[in-house]
């Protein structure tokens, strides 16, 4: 039950939906919208950036101590090489192995003391919960401590963004440039394989069991996934809703995904089983697959994996 809370919640920050609605000083950009300044053409330091929220940043030297209040920014860091580096994560990581190692800093409501304690030279925040936070970001500035918050990407492009904010604030930019183009010839490559797709498939995709079905509908990265693969969303309302199971019975959708099979046993069988499901086509034709779950929402280089996972199972004759 503990690990799927965790799940659920981790979702659900990845998603923007737990991002409540604050007082922060200054006036949050749009995301996608953030300025990256340096002062000068490499990442020698002092760096000055503009954060996510509006905030100039200033790291004098190059971090030795990192804390990440986010999942995703960690899997960054740890991707730029910098995971020796990083000395506090939340307890939502558990990408890579390395950091069920590393001390654990809270949750969405942070420990700003254990955080000081660190020393750590600068703080990755994250846009999705900031608005929630300003007491303890403000705390940990008020230390001496410079906070950066990192964007609340909602496509690839503000993905790479995030990428390269974090590459210049730590002195890994050209880490950071050839992450992010890996990235688009990945990508690239998936798309192009997708030209010979023939007959589109429609699809459901389940982020949680039922009874409280959650799945993802437009506007999210998972819809931008199924469009660039040439598959079909079956919701029609953005974000992520709740849906009821006959109206997914009635979408009769041709492929079913599910993202819970990393914290649920048995996930793909239990739904081929579900009462009343049957005649739908894609448990009548045993099309349900399922998918790692933070592979396809967490936003960071891993997503490009979940691309290929969401392809490989939708059309296996096009992807081996």
């Amino acid at each position: 039950m503990k690990k799927w809370y965790l799940f659920l919640v981790s979702i659900l920050l990845s998603a923007g939906i737990l991002a409540g609605c604050g007082n922060d000083t200054a006036e949050p950009k749009k995301d996608g919208e953030e300025k990256v300044e340096e002062s000068t053409e490499t990442s020698a330091f002092p760096v000055t950036l503009t954060d996510a929220a509006d905030q100039e940043v200033v790291i004098e030297e190059e971090p030795e101590a990192i804390v990440s209040l986010i999942p995703s920014n960690t899997e960054i860091a740890f991707e730029l090489g910098l995971g020796e580096k990083v000395v506090g994560v939340s307890d939502f990581d558990n990408y890579p192995e390395e950091v069920a190692d590393i001390e654990k800093i809270g949750g969405q409501e942070f420990n700003v003391e254990a955080i000081i304690a660190l020393n750590p030279d600068v703080v990755l925040a994250h846009n999705s919960g900031a608005h929630n936070s300003t007491e303890g970001l403000d705390q940990l500035r008020d230390a001496g401590i410079p906070v950066l918050i990192v964007n609340d990407a909602q496509n690839f492009k503000e993905v790479y963004d995030s990428i390269e904010m974090i590459g210049k604030a730590t002195g890994a930019t050209e880490e950071a440039s050839q992450t992010v183009e890996g990235m688009k010839t990945r990508l690239a490559e998936i798309e192009e394989k997708a030209k010979s797709v023939e007959e589109k498939k429609s699809v459901f995709v389940e982020i949680s069991a039922a009874p409280s079905l959650y799945t993802a509908g437009q506007k999210t990265f998972i819809d931008d996934m199924l469009n660039l693969i040439q598959a079909e969303n079956v919701i029609e309302e953005e974000g992520w809703p709740q849906i009821d199971e006959e109206a997914v019975i009635e979408k009769n959708p041709d492929v079913i995904i599910t993202t819970y099979g990393y914290y649920t046993e048995n996930a793909v069988e239990t739904l081929l089983s579900r009462e009343g499901w049957q005649d739908v086509t894609a448990v009548k034709e045993k099309q349900v697959y399922d998918v790692h779950s933070d592979k396809v929402t967490r936003t960071g280089p891993r997503l490009v994996e979940g691309v290929e996972e969401l392809a490989k199972a939708i059309y296996p004759e096009v992807f081996k």
